[in-house]
């Protein structure tokens, strides 16, 4: 995130609980705005939606609470992709998934540690900063690629899963949509499939701050340095597909289709879910998990 100031728009009903997040936040790379009710901050998104990188969403408040603000948000065309993190003092099972249900793919209980709230901020601006540079340079390469009827490809680095995935949305009606879907995909392959880097294993790299000299490591590794992620790429009729295979293992791939509950307050693990609510209209696992394919229908919409 080196280089880039990300716009927060912080909404809290208590003026106290807006001081405390804007003091803990004070010394980051960000640009915080503020709103003080739900209805404040649905107007100030509605009438610039391309002018937040990040919302801290208070869930219970006056006039329109966290949750429809969320959902709004998850509805619109363009605020959709915009990472919300959803703070509340409500942190039961049937309260967690609601949001979770709503799109909130971050998580917050009240009352939050100042390193958490850091930790999770960072995070989603890390997210949301990543998933723009891939739109951007998905868009300015061009539509050749929406002529590709069938391709395969290898690839063995995370800079290679981004670089394919970015090419490769271009082939997509809505190359925005997909992009950040096929990058979750591919660099799953990679690091957890290919490098077996385990979700928990994943989590203390984070934490130590180690995890890319990690992935460094295990690309040198003789264990895992021969290995490929393969992709195959086809068009047919009423849909637009992509297979993607790793050498690993394979994992349990069904329970992380959705954003667990007890997940729901890590920095990481939201990739396979994401893509399927935003990018695709179908993410199908085969077997032990080492090969999925994912698609977008191209039939038309009835009115």
């Amino acid at each position: 995130m080196a280089g880039h100031e990300a716009r927060l728009l912080v909404v809290d009903d208590e003026p106290l609980n807006l001081e405390i997040i804007l003091e803990y936040l004070e010394d980051g790379p960000y640009e915080t705005i503020t709103a003080e009710d739900g209805l404040e901050a649905w107007n100030k998104l509605e009438a610039q939606p391309d002018g937040y990188d990040v919302v801290l969403l208070d869930r219970m408040m006056p006039n329109m609470d966290g949750l429809e603000v969320l959902r709004r948000i998850k509805a619109h065309p363009v605020l959709q992709s915009v990472p919300v993190i959803l703070q509340t003092a409500l942190a039961g099972a049937d309260e967690i998934n609601e949001g979770l249900a709503a799109g909130a793919h971050y998580y917050l209980t009240k009352p939050f540690e100042e390193q958490m709230l850091r930790s999770v901020v960072a995070t989603a601006a890390e997210d949301r900063f990543r998933y723009l540079k891939m739109q951007e340079q998905s868009e300015a390469a061009g539509r050749t690629l929406g002529m590709l009827q069938e391709g395969r490809f290898r690839l063995r680095t995370l800079e290679a899963a981004r670089d394919l995935a970015t090419v490769l949305a271009n082939a997509f009606p809505d190359s925005r949509r997909v992009v950040i879907g096929l990058s979750e995909m591919l660099l799953n392959a990679v690091e957890h499939g290919n490098l077996e880097i385990s979700y928990e294993a994943k989590s203390e790299l984070k934490e130590a701050e180690s995890w890319e000299e990690e992935i460094d490591r295990r690309l040198a590794d003789p264990r895992y340095a021969g290995r490929e992620v393969e992709v195959q790429f086809g068009r047919e009729p009423g849909r637009i597909w992509v297979r993607i295979r790793d050498q690993g293992n394979g994992f349990d791939w069904q329970q992380y289709m959705d954003i667990a509950p007890d997940r729901v307050f890590d920095t990481h693990g939201r990739g396979i879910a994401v893509s399927r609510l935003l990018s695709f209209d179908s993410v199908e696992y085969q077997g032990v998990g080492n090969e999925v394919i994912v698609s977008v229908s191209t039939k038309p919409t009835k009115a």
